[in-house]
């Protein structure tokens, strides 16, 4: 048994040329990004200047952390509609919880935090041990999350806390904070998955639980930690967004969907599991996000938007149905 899961642990480094995996999916959405960049300069250089880039730079590190959250669950080859709501959830309770006072911003991040735990514990044993479709289990999580939703906040939205606003709103030198955070959780989602023994059983689950039950390893418990995690990322985004809206609605998740599964697609993910990129995908939500910046300053109405994010998404997905390598290929 302890071969067969040391075999597992081992199973895509050994069947996969990781460092090429690797290179193509970080060579790809980068060389896109600055290709991209290049088109801003010449066609639409006011979007490309650091007032637009710092103006739109939060709202790309909040797709990248849904992004991340995204990319766990598609690992274990399902898909998280339940975003929207958890996102929604997160940004009522950071906001309406408090009622402006400082002092009760913590307990309302606790008490997001739970409600995120539950949502994902109760997507995780809905598809893991009841065997439910994950895009049902996740559509019925998503209408009970906004259920939450209108209880706490009516549909009314509120006023974030001024602390809030200081610590996701705010900057330090020069960049906003919600980069920072999602730097550092980007940075500890690939620790997690590309350097400790639990990261590499969690990819090697998602690309056979078969194998992964044969080997002796907790299938389910992996599948239903990728949805808990989710939520966790999707509520600290959630939150993030209550400090740098100031004011926002109770329906904030609802324009994140598309381009959580976007990133993860562009990052280089199968769909189907296995293997995933955390560094490939942030990247990839800074391409989504200035995308859709030049598309704006270049006079793509705003409503248009989802379909440029669709575009990208299927862009994501023919790229990486085609099979090129870097190196020898030894």
């Amino acid at each position: 048994m302890a071969n067969g899961v040391s075999m597992l642990d081992n199973m895509q480094t050994n069947g996969v040329r990781l460092p090429v995996a690797l290179a193509r999916s970080f060579v790809t959405v980068s060389l896109s990004t600055l290709l991209l960049l290049a088109v801003c300069a010449f066609y639409a250089p006011s979007s490309v200047s650091w007032g637009a880039l710092s103006g739109s730079l939060p709202f790309a590190a909040i797709i990248a952390i849904v992004g991340l959250g995204q990319l766990l669950v598609v690992q274990q080859g399902g898909v998280d509609l339940s975003l929207p709501g958890a996102v929604s959830l997160a940004v009522v309770v950071a906001t309406h919880y408090p009622q402006q006072q400082n002092e009760l911003l913590w307990q309302a991040v606790l008490v997001a935090a739970g409600f995120a735990v539950a949502a994902g514990l109760l997507n995780g044993v809905l598809v893991s041990i009841f065997k439910l479709n994950a895009i049902i289990a996740t559509i019925g999580t998503n209408a009970l999350l906004y259920s939450g939703v209108f209880a706490v906040s009516g549909g009314v939205p509120s006023i974030t806390t001024p602390l809030l606003a200081d610590i996701a709103g705010g900057t330090t030198a020069g960049l906003p904070h919600s980069v920072y955070f999602a730097t550092a959780l980007m940075l500890l989602v690939a620790f997690v998955l590309k350097k400790t023994v639990i990261g590499r059983r969690f990819e090697a689950i998602g690309a056979s639980p078969l194998a992964g039950r044969a080997a002796g390893l907790r299938v389910r418990l992996h599948q239903v930690m990728a949805y808990v995690l989710a939520q966790l990322l999707y509520c600290v985004a959630g939150i993030l967004i209550a400090g740098i809206t100031r004011e926002p609605t109770a329906f904030q998740g609802d324009s994140l969907l598309l381009p959580s599964v976007a990133v993860v697609v562009l990052g280089g993910t199968s769909l189907l599991g296995g293997r995933g990129f955390p560094v490939s995908t942030v990247v990839a939500a800074f391409f989504l996000n200035q995308l859709s910046q030049f598309a704006l300053a270049v006079g793509v109405p705003f409503s248009a938007q989802t379909i440029i994010q669709a575009l990208a998404l299927g862009f994501g997905i023919g790229v990486y149905s085609i099979r090129w390598r870097i190196g020898s290929g030894k």
